[in-house]
């Protein structure tokens, strides 16, 4: 992943996200943490799981128990869907355009 592709991250303070000075320092990027019990304060990410949740993916789960196969597909599915807040691109346009550097959002 090019560096300063992601200006900040938001993380819940779940035990998965400790490690978050390496990323922080690795990528230079800003870390914030959302209030324990305001999922809005993470909008987008709520989103996403209502999504993935529509997927076949229940919100406890083993990832080392998902078959590659199925997750490729959703990520797949989700990467391919057109987004307003793009413009109406999907996200792996903008992802390619900002990597080739052609990276124009208005």
């Amino acid at each position: 992943v090019p560096k300063n592709l992601f200006k900040s991250i938001t993380f819940d303070c779940g035990k998965e996200f400790s490690n978050w000075k390496s990323i922080s320092n690795t990528n230079d990027i800003d870390i914030y943490f959302a209030d324990p019990g305001t999922p809005s304060q993470r909008g987008l990410n709520e989103h996403s799981n209502g999504l993935l949740r529509k997927d076949g993916l229940p919100k406890e789960m083993e990832f080392n128990q998902v078959n590659q196969g199925f997750i490729s597909s959703v990520a797949s599915k989700r990467n391919h869907i057109p987004r307003k807040s793009l413009n109406y691109q999907t996200p792996l346009e903008v992802f390619l355009s900002y990597v080739n550097g052609k990276f124009c959002l208005a």
